[in-house]
């Protein structure tokens, strides 16, 4: 039959015939009313009439990739194969089910080459893929492998011709997992499809089909572990029964711990102290062969090496690996690690390393998060994770890509003592440095030797001092001022101040010489040097720890003074990562998370302008100890403790104006979540605003609410420093403009110095002014900021079902999630998270029963919201012949979308707006902070003349959002924005 037609246009003659063919053959074979319509749109998902598969196969086109139309009576007939031996082998019909060939294929890459008389060359799916062929395999192994094979092809029920065994169980466990359904849900399921269809070859229960799945994926390591996270039972202690440090067993006890001074039963059959009776050891180890030893605390250790190389095995993923190496920057600007100074530098210092794309370069990050979901549980579980920057910037920060290299139990989280944790994932990194391992390559077929390094950790500042060793506690708690820094406890306050960021302008800026403004002095100084990892190493040496939780014998927690006498040693441990042989030449060790920083920098100033009697910095104590400090005397408070209020806060009258900026603002959706659940302009409060939320309001909405409120001098600070953030945190860098950024930060800390008071700079404010520096060095913060880290953290958190044992509920959740989200790849005609619609669906919304020639395809998710700024032709008059091309700010708000469709060949989107007159003040004004102002009861091309033509090209448009401006009616500020998964690559955005 011919079908030459599918791939010929929509409405050509040919085309329309054959689909007509098509219809007559299928409906003719199959006496129904309906059939799966394999149109691109539907796919062969839902079943249609014969008049409305006719539509569909002339509006959308018919899929190119069905050409056996199995589903609509085509017989395929198999053809006879003759072997070596002369017998016959008949192809097994299933193995028209492509997609488990190519996963299967991809999983055990040796089964590939079969044999002509039907043997499959042994290969063990319980180890690691071996690619050295020259390696011998066991038969044991080959029959093991042949009797999974089997199981996995078999046909789902006699005469099934679209379903393997494997193929369903895999799409219905796809569907438990991206549908949260429970193991109790999916069991009825299975026991109901099990009923009712009792010729199916389905596992009995639905813990068989989790290990089928299992079959398929990977597994984890139980590391025993000391309770007060001393040591590893690992290695060469393996075999030990107590700690050697705090001496506590190994084993759970049976019974409970007695108070300070008594004795400890001993339940693991080795003596805790003094002497135990023959007869009764004889019988406690009797009862200890009986019973079964429980660990009290357990490591749960995720391999990286094989699932390193399942990222080169899959044919999916294989050739993303070297993107950043094939992925060319031709403006020079910073979009991505590799083009920071830290990747560049590595490179040429390990060139060996370079020289093979194929190597891994590798983030790590860490963090604790409660798995009840109550902050009222006293509760941390601490999973550390891995992510692959070889990949392109939309894969590698997502959560399909993570990798879960640990989970480290609670209650208590590890602090310090995470380096005791962190042994097997460094010795697996130092075995990926010096040896590599052997890795088949799906695309090139070949086989190499692939070695990994981490480039730097990702993580909060608390997690910053766990990792690197700094104790982010004290004076000196910032890390890249190091040793250099003015130690300052404030007297009254009692809380460390990091201000003198006078030493960051240039030696000739006049507020260099301003004593009276500052403290009193003259500022000499230069910036601090950043510490090299050299330097850090050569700090480290005389640092000695002993790890582990440090609890008296009561039990009882050491005092406040025991505690601050323990923060003075500046360096807590010698970190593990220099272990790792390139660690201390790397640039960039451990980021400042922008993300927390941003947040804490938002929060000392909203609540310090919203004058919050208990997040203010501005109280009484503050007030003291600038009158300690001798600085800002009018803001002293007097005898009896009274004190003016600050030009920084905001009157009852300003705080309504400021949050109901917060309150009515409409914000493009998907963009953020709704701010103004968090405002409360009756109490004048705000609260229970997340990172996100505190990110939009900094970079968008902040210097838009204080504007007209505060001092000039006042406002002209914060708003330079939301536009630092903004700038900072953007996706495209500019290395040349990233000096000025550098002296804006530093003079807008300066400024701040001058107006807010000293308890205001904590160690997240003074952070910023090396934000620049990371950015240089690291490349674009959204690679290394901890929201991708948070949001796994949270589907983590949603893997607890069994609250009495969160760790083992997340450990078997992220295995099964982690097959199946690699199988998923391979599924066809099923939703997955890899083509799973996005939140705002582009895709035409159209009446299918009318088509005319020239489509007009309609959508409105955006009405109301979508505005344009387009690059016209501007004339004078109607009778200028020299018109000006450029970009000209026009503003209006959507009205319609329309899609113009000329027979296919070629298409335009079209928006019909409604225009602001900005050609004059009363519809367009820019105030003296830069903000374009609209007014849209003055319109601009309202009449049916030509030059009134009221659209514009899709691609001339840019996004904005209108927020409505307190102190004058009618006028809205415009806030551009860009689309969130646009990635701006240079030439062509992606």
């Amino acid at each position: 039959m011919d079908k030459s037609w599918i791939y010929k246009p929509r409405l050509s003659e040919a085309y329309i015939d054959g689909v007509d063919v098509f219809l007559e053959f299928a409906f003719g074979n199959i006496q129904v009313e309906k059939l799966k319509c394999p149109c691109n749109r539907c796919s062969l998902y839902t079943p249609r009439t014969r008049i409305e598969i006719r539509d569909h196969l002339i509006c959308y086109g018919f899929m190119q990739s069905y050409t056996n139309w199995v589903l609509h009576g085509e017989k395929i007939e198999l053809p006879e194969i003759n072997n070596q031996l002369g017998g016959e082998i008949h192809t097994d019909p299933i193995s028209r089910d492509e997609s488990m060939t190519h996963l299967l294929n991809d999983l055990f890459p040796n089964i590939t080459n079969h044999s002509t008389n039907g043997e499959v060359p042994p290969v063990d799916v319980d180890e690691p893929v071996n690619n050295n062929t020259d390696e011998p395999s066991t038969a044991n192994h080959g029959v093991k492998f042949d009797e999974k094979l089997g199981e996995y092809c078999e046909e789902l029920y006699p005469g099934c011709t679209k379903f393997t065994r494997l193929s369903f169980i895999l799409k219905l466990y796809h569907i438990k997992c991206l549908c949260g359904i429970s193991d109790k849900g999916i069991s009825m399921v299975v026991e109901l499809i099990k009923e009712a269809f009792p010729v199916a070859k389905l596992p009995d229960t639905f813990r068989d089909m989790k290990k089928v799945i299992r079959n398929l994926g990977l597994s984890y390591q139980s590391i025993d572990v000391c309770p007060n996270h001393c040591m590893l039972y690992w290695e060469e202690n393996a075999s030990r029964e107590k700690c050697d440090v705090c001496q506590l067993s190994r084993w759970k006890e049976s019974t409970t711990r007695k108070k300070a001074g008594g004795d400890v039963p001993d339940t693991s059959g080795v003596p805790a102290g003094g002497d135990v009776p023959e007869s009764s050891a004889s019988v406690s180890q009797k009862k200890e062969k009986k019973k079964r030893k429980i660990p009290a605390m357990i490591l749960r250790y995720f391999p990286l090496k094989p699932r390193l190389q399942r990222l080169f095995m899959s044919s999916k993923t294989a050739s993303d690996m070297t993107w950043h190496s094939t992925a060319a920057n031709t403006d020079g600007k910073i979009r991505h690690p590799k083009d920071g100074k830290a990747w560049k530098s590595f490179d040429s210092r390990f060139p060996d390393f370079a020289a093979d794309p194929r190597n891994v370069r590798l983030g790590l990050a860490s963090d604790g998060f409660n798995p009840f979901g109550s902050m009222s549980l006293s509760y941390s579980i601490w999973p550390v994770v891995l992510f692959a920057y070889n990949l392109p910037p939309w894969i590698s920060m997502n959560r399909t890509s993570m990798i879960m290299s640990m989970l480290i139990r609670g209650k208590k989280g590890p602090g310090n003592d995470i380096d005791v944790f962190l042994q097997p994932l460094i010795k697996e990194l130092k075995e990926f440095w010096s040896d590599g391992v052997s890795t088949l390559d799906a695309s090139t077929k070949e086989t190499f030797n692939m070695r990994a390094a981490v480039m730097w950790t990702v993580n909060d500042f608390p997690a910053f001092g766990a990792l690197s060793g700094w104790n982010t506690y004290t004076t000196l708690a910032c890390p890249s001022c190091n040793y250099d820094s003015v130690e300052h406890r404030l007297r009254f306050g009692g809380k460390n101040c990091f201000m003198g960021h006078r030493r960051y302008l240039p030696l000739s800026h006049r507020f260099r010489q301003s004593k009276e403004a500052f403290d009193g002095t003259v500022e000499t100084r230069t910036p601090p040097p950043t510490p090299s990892g050299s330097t850090i190493k050569r700090q480290q040496e005389n640092v000695n720890v002993i790890f582990g939780k440090k609890v008296d014998a009561a039990g009882k927690k050491r005092s406040r003074a025991e505690m601050e006498n323990s923060n003075d040693q500046q360096w807590k441990k010698k970190s593990i990562f220099f272990e790792l042989p390139y660690w201390e030449f790397h640039h960039l060790r451990h980021n400042l998370d922008v993300m927390h920083i941003e947040k804490n920098v938002f929060d000392n100033i909203i609540y310090t302008l919203l004058d919050d009697k208990d997040r203010s910095k501005d109280n009484l104590k503050a007030r003291k100890d600038l009158r300690e400090m001798g600085i800002q005397a009018e803001q002293w408070p007097d005898a009896e403790g009274k004190y003016a209020a600050g030009r920084f806060t905001l009157d009852n009258k300003g705080k309504t104006l400021f949050l109901s900026v917060f309150k009515n603002v409409k914000l493009p959706d998907g963009y953020a979540s709704n701010v103004s659940r968090c405002i409360n302009v009756q109490t004048r409060k705000i609260s229970g605003l997340k990172s996100h939320d505190s990110h939009v309001i900094m970079r968008d909405l902040l210097p838009i609410a204080v504007r007209n409120l505060l001092p000039e001098d006042v406002v002209s600070a914060i708003i330079n420093l939301c536009r630092f953030f903004r700038d900072i945190s953007s996706r495209v860098l500019d290395d040349s403009e990233l000096d000025k950024l550098q002296e804006s930060i530093a003079l807008t800390l300066c400024q701040l110095e001058m107006i807010f008071p000293p308890s205001f700079f904590t160690v997240m404010v003074h952070l910023t002014v090396h934000l620049v520096e990371e950015a240089r060095e690291g490349g674009p913060v959204v690679y290394r900021w901890m929201y991708p880290i948070e949001r796994i953290l949270g589907y983590f958190k949603s893997y607890v079902r069994n609250r009495a044992k969160p760790e083992g509920s997340i450990c078997e959740q992220y295995l099964a999630d982690e097959c199946v989200t690699f199988c998923s790849m391979y599924l066809e005609d099923i939703e997955t998270r890899f083509n799973r619609v996005g939140r705002v669906d582009d895709r035409p919304a159209v009446d299918e029963n009318q088509r005319p020639a020239s489509e007009l395809q309609r959508s409105f998710p955006l009405i109301g919201r979508f505005v344009g700024a387009a690059d016209t032709i501007s004339y004078a008059s109607s009778r200028d012949q020299n018109p000006i091309s450029g970009e000209l700010a026009y503003y209006g708000k959507l009205v319609e979308v329309l899609e113009i469709n000329y027979y296919d060949r070629f298409k335009a989107v079209l928006f019909k707006c409604q225009w602001a007159d900005t050609r004059n003040n009363r519809g367009f004004k820019q105030d003296r902070y830069g903000h374009s102002m609209v007014n849209f009861s003055r319109l601009l091309h309202t009449g049916l003349d030509e030059e009134d033509e009221p659209y514009i090209l899709a691609s001339q448009a840019e996004m904005v959002y209108y927020v409505e401006d307190q102190c004058e009616n009618g006028w809205h500020v415009a806030v551009k924005v860009k689309p969130r998964d646009l990635y701006e690559m240079g030439e062509q955005n992606v």
